[in-house]
């Protein structure tokens, strides 16, 4: 279903008893709904939460904003490296009003928020400029993006800025994405949980027949770049936090974990050893388990 959220078109799919705990879940980077697996859904669903996945705007089947073309990303990189400011198409606070508009489009006074990489940037600045609106906060995979956290390797950095071979049929293009993100997700997935080959690829094709949108991909990274005073604003946080990290994570090394737990009052640190920067089948239990536990730690829940 889609819904009017911050004056943007956002497409949301509800899982779970209507009468379940709300449970928000914001994805990361380029990532559609569908990157919150299907079985890790439903251990939440079963563990009483109505789960609200949605398209962040410019991905998915929520509103594009390719009017706005593409960024220039040599020269983001440049100004982040030099410290000065940079003009982003949008900011990770608009779209974390967006996710306050999906609350308030499903009539919502507040949540419980989950979010992973990006989606877990997203899900600070609600900590912290939208208090009343979360119940309790999950933060898996993220960073303050304090400049003096160890970075990504060169390796992953590549991987990271690489694209897919030219094609010269759209049947070749569709193989040659596919093939990308295989690469990629062999380079930043977890060492200690490596997915079937054949099953990694026919989800990674699931996302790119839904959408395929890498200009909105670009836009974002600048947003992310462009958000140089997230760390500072950590301690005004007040919601019962968790800080889920992989020991293995080899995009956003796990010193960002323990910086995070740092900065926030009260937060709860579980680091997972042989967990990268993925979502593997063997850790849903374990993931599923410590979002409600961290949910329970929320008067009324």
């Amino acid at each position: 279903m889609q819904v009017s959220a911050n004056g943007v078109r956002i497409e949301v799919d509800l899982r779970g008893p209507e009468d379940g705990e709300p449970l928000l879940m914001i994805m990361g980077l380029g990532m559609q709904l569908i990157a919150w697996p299907e079985g890790f859904v439903e251990q939440l669903v079963a563990r009483g939460f109505r789960v609200i996945r949605f398209d962040n705007r410019d991905v998915g089947l929520s509103q594009p904003f390719d009017q706005l073309g593409p960024p220039n990303i040599p020269l983001a990189a440049l100004l982040h490296t030099l410290r000065l400011p940079i003009k982003a198409p949008y900011q990770l606070a608009d779209l974390a009003r967006d996710a306050v508009g999906v609350l308030d489009a499903l009539g919502l006074p507040s949540a419980h928020v989950c979010g992973a990489s990006m989606g877990g940037m997203v899900a600070q600045h609600l900590g912290f400029a939208h208090a009343q609106r979360v119940k309790s906060l999950t933060l898996m995979m993220t960073t303050s993006g304090d400049r003096g956290l160890p970075k990504e390797s060169l390796k992953v950095r590549r991987a990271l800025l690489s694209r897919p071979r030219p094609a010269l049929t759209p049947e070749q293009k569709f193989e040659n994405v596919l093939d990308h993100y295989v690469s990629l997700y062999g380079v930043i997935g977890s060492p200690g949980y490596p997915p079937e080959p054949h099953l990694l690829r026919e989800r990674i094709a699931q996302g790119v027949r839904r959408a395929f949108r890498p200009q909105a991909v670009a836009r974002q990274l600048v947003a992310i770049a462009a958000d140089a005073h997230r760390a500072e604003r950590l301690p005004r946080i007040a919601a019962p936090t968790l800080v889920l990290h992989g020991q293995d994570d080899r995009l956003i090394p796990v010193a960002a974990a323990h910086d995070l737990a740092r900065r926030i009052p009260g937060a709860r640190l579980e680091i997972l050893p042989g967990w990268g920067h993925d979502l593997p089948e063997p850790l849903w239990p374990r993931l599923a388990a410590e979002v409600a536990h961290n949910a329970g730690r929320c008067a009324g829940h």
